[in-house]
């Protein structure tokens, strides 16, 4: 009986260790199963972390079928290979041929001229004949000194000299005397219209002679579509172009004279016992970045406002006539935009000579 006993216990023994090991080998499985779950689910879940991080660029390791120094060595050509040929950058090159249409001037009538070679290097409506104020003065100048007048002679302002016909103001009361020196720089600085009168009153023969002089030095230098009534400029009927101008400032560019009284800048003088400062009507006068040699400005309604200048400009002697600006400033703002595009055009020059 016991030993039936035992026997069946063995049995149950074996019959239980049976069932256990599939069971636990299930319950194995399910666990790995799981764990290999959380596993990727944990990796899904990082990986929207891992795209908001910036990405790094990582150079890579050389391989070992490329040892190092064949990879330094074509980084070393290709550095050469770029110093060499450099990255081609877009580069204006700017010379004296550039086309001056694409320079806005705002004067109805412009023209300068190379002094050098004579040639035309901006040219609008330079043969257009129009008034031109005081650039006259310019004329009157040059008729009192090419008549050898004693300039420190004692001039004085008179009735006739006051401007009955455009009513214009000046700071030389009627019974002022001083030098025809004087008088011509006040002319030729301030534009005072009262000293350049007085300067062709007392011309030999008078007014009417002047003006007749004035004409044929006007000839003489070949404006052929000039003419001048009187040595003003308030007169409408003194009219001529820009090519005669040109003419006309490049000859009174050989007066010292006049390259002197009309780039002062300003003057202090005696008149009559009280002293007075006098300035220029040019600004460009007092610019440190201007050389100019001979400078007149000129104002009429009818004229409009006029500047001409003999000046170097990009290391060139030149001649510049502004005739008919509107507004104050255009004149001078034509100026500066002249000089700024001729240094433009000299330094791509000077540039396009050195690259070839």
């Amino acid at each position: 009986m016991k030993q039936k006993l035992k026997a069946a216990l063995l049995l149950g023994a074996l019959l239980g260790l049976g069932f256990n090991s599939p069971m636990s080998a299930a319950t194995t499985k399910s666990a790995e199963h799981s764990a290999s779950k959380k596993t990727a689910a944990k990796g899904v879940k990082k990986a929207p972390v891992a795209a908001k991080t910036p990405s790094r660029r990582v150079a890579a390791a050389p391989s070992k079928a490329q040892p190092t120094k064949k990879i330094a060595g074509a980084r070393e050509s290709s550095a050469a290979h770029a110093k060499a040929t450099p990255a081609r950058k877009a580069v204006r090159h700017v010379s004296m041929d550039m086309d001056p249409g694409r320079l806005a001037l705002y004067s109805a009538s412009a023209l300068v001229i190379d002094q050098n070679s004579g040639q035309a290097i901006i040219e609008k409506q330079a043969d257009l004949v129009v008034p031109i104020a005081s650039i006259s003065k310019l004329m009157t100048a040059m008729v009192v000194l090419d008549a050898r007048l004693d300039l420190q002679e004692v001039i004085s302002i008179g009735e006739e000299d006051v401007d009955g016909l455009k009513g214009t103001r000046s700071r030389l009361p009627v019974g002022t005397t001083m030098t025809r020196e004087t008088a011509m720089l006040l002319a030729l600085m301030s534009s005072e219209n009262r000293a350049a009168h007085a300067l062709g009153r007392h011309y030999p023969g008078g007014l009417p002679a002047f003006v007749q002089a004035m004409n044929r030095k006007a000839q003489s230098l070949g404006m052929v579509n000039s003419s001048f009534e009187e040595p003003t400029g308030l007169s409408s009927n003194n009219v001529s172009t820009a090519h005669d101008l040109a003419r006309m400032v490049a000859a009174a560019a050989r007066y010292p004279e006049i390259r002197h009284y009309s780039t002062t800048a300003e003057a202090r003088l005696e008149l009559n016992g009280r002293i007075r400062d006098f300035g220029t009507t040019n600004p460009l006068v007092r610019s440190d970045s201007w050389e100019i040699g001979v400078s007149k400005t000129g104002y009429i309604s009818e004229a409009g406002r006029c500047l001409v200048m003999q000046a170097r400009v990009a290391d060139k002697p030149v001649v510049i006539v502004l005739l008919d600006s509107n507004g104050k400033m255009t004149r001078v703002g034509d100026a500066n935009r002249i000089k700024r595009w001729m240094e433009s055009a000299s330094l791509g020059s000077a540039q396009t000579r050195r690259s070839a």
